[in-house]
């Protein structure tokens, strides 16, 4: 498989996310509603990442969705089984992926990221957070395609 079949693969899925994301082609998406459409995952789990687990005290919404996402295509679905290699293996790479392209993406509070950028609602904010689910998206098709698995689903 090839860097530019894996650079199309990964921008592929980024221009689901941020279209989805930023409502303007179709009615708008949380962060993790978008990813979980973009990657063919049922959605009402990835509901409650929204703006940081519902009150914005939590973890960024899409970089937890990435991890969701993960699970659910490397995930055993045995629910006594223990962590798959391949699960293990996959959330390495994509958090070390994510380290590299958003500064603070691993321990900082959707409120605490957001703030800076005015109301929750504007454009900044907006902007901000369809750029970071897109490098969501980037990461996770990153590793799918690294670990042999593009379009395992979606």
């Amino acid at each position: 498989m090839s860097d530019d079949g894996r650079e199309r693969y990964a921008g592929s899925r980024r221009a689901i996310v941020e279209r989805l994301y930023r409502g303007v082609e179709t009615p708008h998406r949380s962060c993790g509603i978008a990813l979980a459409e973009a990657f063919g995952c049922a959605t009402p789990p990835y509901q409650s990442l929204r703006k940081g687990g519902i009150t914005g005290d939590g973890p960024c919404g899409a970089i937890q969705a990435g991890v969701m996402l993960l699970g659910e295509l490397f995930g055993d679905p045995d629910p006594t089984g223990p962590v798959t290699p391949e699960l293990r293996e996959a959330v390495v790479r994509y958090r070390a992926a994510l380290a590299r392209k958003v500064e603070g993406a691993l321990e900082t509070s959707c409120n605490l990221r957001t703030a800076p950028l005015g109301p929750f609602l504007g454009a900044e904010r907006k902007d901000y957070c369809t750029s970071l689910a897109g490098d969501v998206a980037e990461a996770v098709a990153g590793v799918l395609w690294d670990l042999g698995h593009p379009l395992a689903r979606g």
